[in-house]
């Protein structure tokens, strides 16, 4: 259970008040979702955004982790006898991992070291006498009662070494000490790196780091990840560098002090207890910290990155060709209909080394007569730009084709979602298949994949992976639940994301629509196997019904509270359906004359602006996008070009822009804008389209740098009335006039119902 002590920490953590803490820690405890409660329980978080209540449930996640272990430690120390009250206080009082291993060290269950050595020669109380101020006798003749044959203590100067390593050992696992040394080796400490010998001669992608220093504390994430590579690959090595001397001058009197009757026996002693014992630790403490800091960094951009691309624009339900291009063994054919269903496949070769162009044209036309389509979908990756070119020189005016990232495709044609779905179909069919779906709803298609294997992050691989994989479970789910899930027609790989459902429950839903048909009403739900009370409140909001029985069920409006939209029906004499979407009947209502003991004023405000846009949809509009023409390899390539490109990853230090040469270039995060950008992230999003100045080209390690400020005008302090206004426009590329594909392609999103 947690304290009064508990909440208030998890207030000031998530700088929350302290009701809003304890009710959502309560609301969790009940089986609540994150989802759900922001977005239906605002009176009880006091209008709490999504943020700020995974933040309490990280929090509280931290705790129970802690007061578990605090529990562990307790019961040891108690085990052993040695629990005073003073202890236990200072134990229950910590709210530091760190600090509760180091006032556990001392009770620590150890390996045999050179301390217990001297212990098991009955040294201990000689190291006492000789820790103790008030014991005046020199030196030797503490000493020499010690000696003795039969415990392998042959001399004076052996007691006094074995003493000193037993007062080494009492000194290291000082816990006020120990904390006093990590926070000095963290604010001045140096990382040292340099390269190991075999890679002396060597150029490689680490060569930056061969001989290289960077503060501790100052250290961004992304060097620290790249340093780690570096060793793992055996190209570096690194030790953290601080000034012994500094140390001991600066905290021996922690220990003692210089009136103490045998000061330089012990000075002499803390010199081999940092060498030995602490400073090495301590040195592991602060590694460990700063993979910590650079993972949870690396991980929340990437997380971002996932959330950005998840919520690309969808094309809407458009009959399209996906395209998986490739030079020897062809471009893979696939044709969807509006919905995904796969109808048909064909493989063409109107690249190198065949470029069977008359074949593939007859095809491809053949196709696209046939089942009417709309669009043609290439993914991005070998020969893309290649048979760009032939399709756009072969297809008839009016049908789109476009280029989109096929990141993670080959991990989805592989997988059992794909093998599953598509059980006798090669992985070259489901590849096409996923690059034709992402086009036409990004995120249906996306959640099928690993979240860390779209291609979005940096170093996902070297990371703490259980925590990885928490983070991007929670924002796909978050980016699930913020867009709805439609009942009828979301995949089981869609469904077990929805607030409360999980794949037990996706599984048995989609069974129940294979049975019983579609849906007609969201209640219907409870006749889905294992479909309890506590699922149904949890997830209801969260679905779409587009062609139900009852209108609200298209809406994001819960179905607890429909009796409030009743009310206001009653009240303004209409029925529903009269009263979605009629601006002017719903301006006219007072969320205050509907407030109920359980929904307040916040939920009121959501449940009319539901009903002026039911089921809103957050993501924005699709828009068309193609790379420049005649640059499609790096070769191609000329210091001063102007392309365009879209942003695939951003990171600390900059964003990678593809530009269709089949290798992303690099913004540097100094190159983004003449406004100082400490975040990349501050200026540019996954997805983003962008205009770029090509600055550099190194043709042996394939690296391109690009820049978007380039391209601007130094800005007047008066452009931006803030950063969010200097990042909508500092690197956005004007909106072209319309040209006749994007007027066509709006017709067909009418004409197809789409967004």
């Amino acid at each position: 259970m947690l304290t009064e002590k508990d909440l208030n920490y998890i207030a000031k953590t998530c700088q929350a008040q302290l009701f809003q803490a304890h009710n959502v820690v309560e609301m969790l405890i009940e089986g609540n979702t994150v989802p759900f409660i922001s977005r239906y329980r605002k009176e009880r978080t006091g209008d709490l955004d999504e943020l700020k209540v995974q933040q309490v449930k990280e929090s509280y996640d931290y705790l129970k982790e802690l007061n578990e272990r605090k529990e562990t430690v307790l019961n040891t120390i108690e085990s052993q006898g040695k629990l005073t009250d003073e202890l236990k206080k200072k134990i229950e009082e910590t709210y530091s991992k760190t600090e509760l291993e180091d006032i556990y060290l001392p009770y620590k269950p150890k390996r045999r070291t050179k301390a217990t050595i001297a212990k098991e020669k009955g040294l201990e109380p000689l190291a006492l006498s000789l820790l103790d101020p008030a014991v005046i006798e020199p030196l030797e003749a503490l000493a020499a009662p010690f000696v003795s044959e039969e415990k392998q203590v042959n001399s004076i100067e052996e007691a006094l070494e074995g003493a000193g390593h037993i007062i080494a050992e009492i000194f290291s696992e000082n816990a006020g000490l120990r904390k006093l040394i990590r926070e000095e080796v963290a604010e001045k400490g140096l990382l040292v790196v340099s390269v190991t010998k075999e890679f002396e001669k060597e150029r490689t992608k680490f060569e930056q780091y061969y001989d290289f220093k960077e503060s501790v504390k100052t250290i961004p994430s992304h060097r620290i990840l790249a340093i780690r590579r570096g060793e793992t690959e055996k190209v570096l090595k690194n030790h953290i560098d601080m000034d012994k001397e500094l140390v001991q001058n600066k905290f021996r009197h922690t220990l003692f002090d210089n009136s103490h009757p045998r000061c330089q026996y012990l000075d002499e002693v803390l010199t081999d207890a940092l060498s030995r014992l602490l400073l090495p630790s301590i040195e592991q403490d602060i590694q460990s910290e700063m993979k910590k800091r650079a993972d949870e960094e690396a991980i929340r951009v990437f997380a971002l990155n996932i959330e950005n691309l998840l919520l690309s624009a969808p094309a809407g339900n458009l009959r399209v060709i996906g395209a998986d291009p490739g030079f020897r063994t062809g471009c893979k054919l696939v044709v969807l209909d509006e919905t995904g269903k796969l109808l048909d496949t064909a493989t063409i070769f109107p690249t190198k080394p065949q470029e069977d162009i008359a074949g593939a044209t007859k095809t491809v036309k053949a196709l696209i007569e046939k089942y009417k389509i709309q669009a043609v979908v290439i993914g991005n990756g070998t020969a893309s730009r290649e048979t760009h070119h032939f399709f756009k020189g072969v297809v008839p005016e009016g049908v789109i084709v476009t280029v989109t990232n096929e990141s993670g495709a080959s991990v989805y044609s592989a997988s059992a979602a794909g093998r599953e779905e598509f059980p006798d179909k090669d992985v070259t069919v489901r590849g096409s298949v996923s690059i034709g779906r992402r086009f036409q709803d990004p995120l249906a298609e996306l959640v099928k994949i690993e979240p860390k294997s779209i291609g979005v992050g940096q170093y996902q691989h070297d990371v703490n992976q259980p925590l990885l994989k928490a983070k991007l479970d929670h924002v796909v789910t978050s980016v699930v639940n913020r867009v709805g899930v439609e009942l009828n027609t979301a995949s089981y790989h869609l469904l077990k994301y929805v607030s409360g459902i999980g794949p037990t429950l996706a599984k048995n839903i989609v069974e129940y629509r294979n049975d019983h048909g579609m849906f007609n009403r969201r209640d219907e739900l409870n006749n889905v196997r294992m479909f309890g009370a506590r699922a149904f409140q949890q997830s209801a909001g969260f679905f779409r019904l587009r062609n139900g029985e009852n209108t609200l069920d298209s809406t994001g409006i819960h179905p607890e509270s429909y009796f409030i939209v009743e009310n206001m029906c009653e009240k303004m004499g209409v029925n529903v359906p009269r009263l979605v979407r009629n601006k002017e009947l719903l301006s006219k209502i007072k969320p205050t004359d509907f407030v109920t003991e359980n929904f307040g004023v916040p939920t009121i405000q959501d449940i009319l602006k539901e009903l002026e846009n039911p089921g809103r949809d957050p993501r924005e509009d699709f828009d068309l996008f193609e790379f420049e023409e005649g640059v499609e390899n790096l070769e191609d390539l000329q210091e001063g070009q102007v392309l365009k490109g879209v942003v695939t990853n951003v990171t600390r230090f900059g964003a990678f822009v593809d530009i269709g040469v089949h290798q992303d270039g690099l913004v540097h995060v100094s190159e983004l804008s003449h406004n100082f950008v400490t975040n990349a992230e501050e200026v540019v999003s996954v997805g983003d389209k962008v205009k770029v100045k090509v600055l550099s080209v190194d043709l042996n390690l394939k690296r391109i740098q690009l820049s978007i400020k380039a391209l601007q005008d130094p800005p007047k302090k008066s452009d931006y009335k803030n950063k969010k206004d200097h990042k909508k426009q500092a690197h956005k590329e004007p909106v072209p006039q319309k040209n006749k594909t994007e007027d066509l392609l709006e017709s067909l999103k009418r004409k197809w119902g789409a967004k």
